[in-house]
């Protein structure tokens, strides 16, 4: 082996030796809490700030330094982390969403604090706790390494470890406690963090940025290992260090030559993009920033207020407005997020990607630079470059189609990361480059009346998108993925739009901001300040543009005012509160006064009387409620549970009245028939379905029943859409269907609903029928009113917002909105499920009507009396095969003998 190669390997030895800690701290942060820690990266440079602070500043000794960073520091800050950010989300069961948006404020804050406590200079003084020779990196790696995938797979602690991360709560009941092994492993992994960033920073320039953003590059190493292997973690990171390092010694030439030495400069990354965006995923838990109860209206006056705040800086001269023109720019890019992550629901870390693309391009168009096209007038070029960079919006927006949650936050930030190691960090891109306002709009002032006049455009064109039709079809996603899908909307297409519309309206802003500071400057564009903008908008409101506007402001105003850091720290401590307090910092702020209790007016008294009297007389009378029909015991569904609804009668059925059934119903002429051949479905080598043959004819009601893990649920996924079946087909009349995506078949006819509830809690009861209509391409522009009119939601009711509504009544907007798109196939799972007496015999006389008019009805049900009152054919199944039909008379007491005997 040469001298050079010798040397390179050992070069990459040590680089890769760093990433192997991170991977492994990530990996056992990951397993013992479920949460990847975005902070990581932040912990390591705090902790190289802190050994450098007492080595270099106190004139401490290493070992000293080293100690008391290292050894109390680093854990005590997971253990702070976990039981003051983390446990009250994993105790209370919070959403997803909350752990993602606190993970992300841990790291803005502990960034904006460093900046604030130790400037944003870089440093080049740290000092070197390991020695230069790579071995002895390697070595604690490999010990560190070896000894936890020995205490995770054979001992106690380890199977509680594991235990913990499948199951809190199961783990909690059988006696494991869960708190002290969750702060284990956050102690832990901060401690690799720690090392890692002491490790770095002699070799790498130290500031509060850049450290952090090097090692969450290397995350890769994590991902690649599924967050689960240690050793394939430290495998990954040895050999992509080494090999970074040996491509360094290439030296090709010709047009390629920067960009594959930009390739081989930052393997790391090329390995990020990779692990994201080709690898299977991970986390796949959704982690969408959703509100969970209605939307906040904005107060009265609040819009007028604003403008006058806007068009103050007016009046300013000097530095003060020339401050003022960021705010502007700052708020269109935070207006996208508006639309991506606020109204639909996506999650997008990699905003500031886009906004530096549309800086460049225009600067690139306006010099003349750009390949193919002449040099052009800067409100021109900017134009332009909206244009070309909205397309590049499918980067970020195509991985989303089969992504969501941790995958798709880790595949926009992948993203994000490479836009900027490859285009606004090399040379070839950005040397030289120059960017000059519009003519006419040369100063300051002027300037800013231009950006009013953009950021006016920008804000019609997010509302826009947040009214009328696509408004309603992005908060149904946002609220509820596959509530949407079920009600026709183009899922996929839906998400592409959000993102090619969130990068066009970032490219705005971003050359906006670049105009307004004369140059392009791409530290203002990095993966940092995107985190930074993310976590801003959803603490101040991720769906309101008022608040993105707020956010704006407060981002440019503090951070000019005071010393840098200051809106970092800020928006980390209100991340961070969102997560402590699911209800955000008006929450926090009405925790402190517990006193005083939220009383109706004397309004929303009658409002309430109002609503209460509707749903009272929606439903007809029963004959005697408080009774059990005569000769009609209580069944037992197939797995030997008894029914024992709140519900306690159901009233005579026409063809159960006199004891015999009625005559079948003729078919109902003109209708096609939704049918399954051999259909067979597997997980993981688990035979799910296996060669079902149905019909569901129009005119029937048609059941299922079964006992738990029959099939049932992977049967009704099948024919709505939602899961494509190994073997078999569905076909709906004389076409396979079996490809089709759920709202493809919602289009043709075939609406469902879900046994936990599909609705959309942001939208009100008449916006989320209207969803149903609108998808389904309902031309009776009374779908909507009809529907509401036979499900008693209209009046009052029909204004409310869902998220303030009980079980029962959402039950009845749910399957509203199905009806409004008027199905010709109607899919039902556990119809009943939730609603009283009342409801239900509601319920079951709108059923009868809709299959007197032609309905083809499937009913997934548990409740055998009310299978046996409504349905014409009953099929059992267990084990994944149908081995039961007919009548349910016929198949109930067949079922009843069978139970009597065993």
């Amino acid at each position: 082996m040469s001298s050079l190669t010798y040397d390179l390997t050992l070069a990459g030895l040590s680089v890769g030796s760093a990433a192997a800690l991170t991977g492994v701290g990530l990996i056992v942060t990951y397993r013992a809490t479920g949460v990847l820690n975005f902070a990581h990266g932040a912990i390591a440079m705090v902790c190289a700030y802190a050994l450098r602070q007492c080595v270099v500043e106190w004139g401490w000794p290493l070992w000293a330094g080293a100690v008391v960073t290292l050894l109390i520091l680093a854990p005590v800050m997971g253990v702070v982390l976990e039981r003051f950010v983390f446990r009250p989300l994993s105790v209370l069961g919070g959403d997803p969403a909350q752990t993602l948006v606190a993970s992300i404020g841990v790291f803005v804050l502990l960034v904006g604090g460093a900046a604030l406590l130790w400037g944003q200079g870089a440093r080049d003084d740290a000092p070197e706790l390991v020695s230069a020779d790579p071995w002895g990196q390697l070595a604690v790696v490999l010990v560190l390494a070896a000894g936890v995938g020995a205490v995770i797979r054979w001992t106690r602690f380890g199977r509680e470890l594991r235990a913990v991360v499948d199951d809190r709560g199961l783990a909690v009941l059988g006696g494991i406690d869960a708190d002290r092994v969750a702060a284990a492993g956050w102690a832990f992994g901060a401690f690799t963090a720690g090392l890692t960033g002491v490790l770095l920073a002699p070799y790498v320039r130290l500031d509060p940025y850049g450290l952090p953003l090097l090692v969450m590059e290397v995350v890769a190493v994590a991902v690649a290992a599924r967050m689960r292997s240690l050793p394939v973690a430290v495998v990954v990171a040895l050999g992509v260090g080494v090999a970074q390092s040996q491509l360094t010694r290439l030296h090709p030439s010709g047009r390629a030559e920067p960009l594959l030495q930009a390739v081989g400069a930052n393997l790391f990354v090329v390995a990020l993009l990779v692990a994201c965006l080709a690898l299977p995923r991970i986390g796949t838990r959704d982690a969408l920033p959703r509100t969970a109860t209605a939307r906040v209206p904005t107060p009265q006056g609040a819009w007028i207020v604003a403008v006058i705040l806007f068009l103050i800086p007016l009046g300013f001269a000097g530095s003060d407005l020339h401050t003022s023109v960021q705010v502007p720019a700052l708020g269109v890019v935070l207006l996208s997020l508006v639309v991506v992550t606020g109204r639909g629901g996506q999650i997008s870390l990699g905003q500031a990607a886009y906004a530096g693309l549309g800086a460049l391009f225009t600067a690139l168009l306006a010099a003349g630079r750009f390949p193919g096209l002449p040099r052009l007038p800067e409100l021109t070029a900017l134009a332009l470059a909206v244009v070309l960079v909205a397309p590049l919006g499918l980067l970020t927006g195509w991985p989303a189609i089969t992504r969501r949650g941790l995958a798709l936050a880790l595949a926009t930030f992948a993203v994000g990361v490479g836009v900027s190691r490859f285009v606004f960090a090399q040379p070839y891109a950005t040397a030289g480059l120059s960017l000059d306002r519009p003519a006419g709009f040369e100063g300051d002032r002027a300037y800013y009346v231009l950006e009013l006049a953009l950021l006016t455009l920008a804000l019609l064109t997010t509302h826009a998108l947040r009214r009328g039709r696509t408004g309603r079809a992005l908060a149904a996603l946002r609220d509820h993925e596959s509530g949407a899908s079920a009600a026709g909307v183009k899922v996929p297409a839906l998400k592409l739009l959000a993102f090619v519309a969130g990068a066009a309206l970032a490219a705005l802003g971003g050359g906006m901001l670049g105009m307004g500071l004369r140059a392009f400057d791409p530290t203002a564009y990095d993966p940092v300040r995107g985190l930074l903008w993310f976590a801003a908008v959803v603490v101040l409101g991720a769906d309101s543009t008022l608040g993105a506007l707020t956010a704006a402001a407060l981002l440019v105003g503090l951070d000019a005012g005071a010393r840098g850091g200051v809106a970092a720290a800020l928006v980390g401590v209100l991340a961070v509160l969102v997560g402590r307090f699911p209800g955000g910092p008006y929450e926090a702020v009405r925790r402190l006064r517990p006193g005083r209790e939220a009383r109706l007016t004397a309004t929303g008294l009658r409002a309430r009387r109002r609503l209460q009297q509707a749903v009272r007389t929606a439903a007809p009378p029963t004959a005697d409620p408080g009774t059990a029909r005569p000769g009609t015991p209580r069944r037992a569904d197939p797995d030997g549970a008894e029914q024992g609804t709140p519900r306690q009668s159901r009233p005579p059925t026409p063809h159960a009245a006199d004891g015999a059934p009625a005559p079948p119903r003729p078919p109902a002429e003109g209708r096609a028939v939704l049918t399954t051949h051999h259909l067979q479905a597997r997980y993981d080598g688990f035979t799910a379905l296996d060669g079902v043959d149905l019909t569901v004819p129009p005119g029937r009601i048609t059941a299922i029943i079964g006992p738990n893990g029959a099939g049932k649920t992977t049967l009704f996924h099948c024919l709505a859409g939602t899961v494509r079946p190994s073997q078999g087909q569905v076909r709906y009349g004389n076409r396979d269907i079996t490809r089709l995506p759920a709202h493809a078949r919602t289009r043709l006819g075939i609406a469902r609903t879900f046994q936990q509830l599909a609705v959309f809690p942001t939208l009100t009861v008449a916006e989320n029928v209207r969803v149903g209509a609108e998808q389904g391409r309902t031309p009776d522009p009374a779908a909507v009113d009809r529907a509401l009119r036979l499900f008693a939601l209209d009046g009052p009711l029909r204004d409310a917002p869902a998220a303030d509504l009980p079980t029962g009544t959402l039950r009845r907007v749910e399957l509203a909105r199905a009806l409004a798109g008027t199905p010709s196939v109607l899919l039902l799972d556990e119809p009943a499920a939730g609603l009283d007496t009342a409801e239900v015999t509601a319920l079951a006389r709108i059923l009868r009507a809709l299959a007197a008019d032609g309905t083809a009805l499937l009913v997934v049900e548990h409740d055998l009396d009310l299978v046996a009152d409504l349905a014409d054919v009953v099929h059992v199944m267990t084990a994944g095969r149908i081995i039961a039909s007919g009548p349910p008379a016929h198949v109930l007491d067949t079922l009843d003998a069978r139970e009597t005997a065993v």
